[in-house]
């Protein structure tokens, strides 16, 4: 069991961010500090919501708190994501930052949630750059899709060998684990896992109408939680994956809009189906 603090947005409706992550963490066996940097009534794929953005003052006096109450010594990773306010990024790494001092074996993990294929950026100016310019450097694992990877490597991720491309040109800025999502193949969407031991790739079928938002906060959430049990970034790719696609069938063969990490705990925990996990180097 780990404790995980985890930095993104939250929504009352539905599952993405903390609303995503906690549930999937909580059905590994693993502890969530959850610290909000929106709290909105749903996320914006539902046409309108109301809430509001966090103060990134607000963020690091809570992490704060914590690390005076000697807390963040016991904290074994930080997994920051959706931000919200630009200014957000800074107290992200600050929280970062402070955990490494309690506890130097504690890692950081960032999922760069600045956009997606087909809808482009959907977050504040700002904020891809800081993805791109200052979190590299910082995180221990980067989990970006195939069109925040593009960005941030400045290259096109059109195919896995673009994409592996682009990935192992992050690696080299400071991640020592890339894991990558939404790569499109013959078999469906495409994972890639690099590290300085190899790479590697999952592939599964797409699943036609399950809901795409929250799929990637959980897919994030999911892979941290197994890469903390066993320290193998192929393994955790394949759980993870494994995983997300059982929720995602879920959703889709009830007609949901949402994806449901609570109904589908036992899931997430012991994946009725895995997928090949194949070394490419």
């Amino acid at each position: 069991m780990a404790n995980i603090l985890s930095i993104q947005s939250h929504v009352a409706y539905g599952h993405v961010g903390n609303a995503a992550a906690e549930p999937a963490l909580h059905a590994l066996g693993h502890q969530v500090w959850p610290i909000h940097t929106v709290s909105l009534s749903n996320h914006p794929g539902h046409g309108g919501w109301r809430g509001r953005f966090a103060a990134p003052e607000e963020a690091t006096e809570i992490v704060r708190g914590l690390e005076e109450r000697g807390f963040l010594a016991r904290c074994n990773a930080v997994l920051g994501g959706y931000l919200g306010d630009p200014a957000m990024g800074p107290a992200l790494l600050d929280a970062a930052a402070r955990v490494k001092r309690a506890n130097p074996d504690a890692l950081f993990c960032c999922d760069p949630v600045m956009g997606d294929t087909g809808s482009g950026f959907f977050v504040r100016p700002g904020i891809p750059e800081f993805f791109r310019d200052e979190a590299p450097g910082a995180a221990d694992i980067m989990i970006p899709n195939a069109f925040e990877l593009a960005y941030l490597a400045g290259r096109p991720c059109d195919d896995d060998a673009a994409l592996r491309a682009a990935a192992e040109a992050l690696r080299t800025r400071g991640p020592g684990l890339v894991v990558a999502t939404g790569g499109r193949s013959t078999e469906g969407i495409s994972t890639l896992v690099l590290d300085k031991a190899g790479t590697w790739r999952v592939a599964a079928p797409w699943i036609d109408g399950a809901p795409g938002n929250g799929a990637g906060d959980l897919f994030s959430a999911l892979f941290l939680g197994r890469y903390l049990e066993t320290r193998d970034p192929a393994r955790a790719a394949g759980l993870a994956v494994a995983a997300t696609h059982a929720v995602l069938a879920d959703a889709a063969a009830r007609g949901l809009a949402e994806i449901d990490p609570v109904a589908t705990a036992q899931a997430i925990s012991a994946p009725p189906r895995l997928f090949e996990v194949e070394r490419l180097g």
